[in-house]
């Protein structure tokens, strides 16, 4: 596994358009969170940054979904070359994590690209009016280091987006497996 930072795009940026599947085939697009604050994040099944803090993303969902945010999860990955990230595994992952957030097919790579998407996990969280107000890591934590599992970065950042102001503009690149391009 090759440790890959996130690309750390301009605060402000656009929100690129985006439909894409769900494992079942129902489309979910960018315009379905038209006006609220969306949180896209690039996730994958195998990667062990991302299984790292997969319980804790359901907990972050459960808690920020009541809320008014938006959060949808796409992968991107190659799932001919990486089959546990295919989208009938994906189908089980959500069952056993218990994802209440939409996990999208990016099956020819276009929106990851869209997004500068450079690792797993990635976050990009943007405002109401589809503006990158947050660009960075969950928390601290990573495989092996004994830091706790609790999102502080990202749940300060989307506290402050729900309350209609500006996150810290200092913000630490998530850091995870690069996203396996075709």
């Amino acid at each position: 596994m090759a440790l890959t930072p996130s690309t750390m795009i301009p605060l402000g940026t656009p929100m690129p358009e985006f439909a894409l599947p769900d494992p079942t085939g129902t489309l979910v697009s960018s315009d379905d969170y038209a006006g609220k604050p969306l949180l896209v994040m690039f996730i994958c099944n195998h990667c062990p940054f991302v299984k790292h803090i997969a319980a804790a993303l359901s907990e972050f969902a459960e808690q920020y979904l009541p809320a008014g945010l938006g959060i949808v999860a796409i992968n991107s990955n190659d799932f001919a070359s990486y089959p546990e990230d295919s989208p009938t595994k994906m189908q089980e992952e959500v069952a056993a994590r218990g994802y209440r957030f939409a996990y999208l097919v990016d099956e020819d790579q276009s929106v990851a690209k869209a997004f500068d998407a450079a690792c797993t996990p990635d976050f990009f969280l943007f405002d109401g009016e589809g503006k990158l107000a947050y660009r960075g890591q969950f928390d601290d934590s990573r495989p092996g280091n004994d830091e706790p599992v609790n999102g502080k970065d990202l749940r300060a950042a989307v506290d402050k987006v729900l309350a209609g102001e500006k996150p810290a503009e200092d913000q630490v690149p998530s850091i995870g497996c690069n996203i396996k391009w075709k």
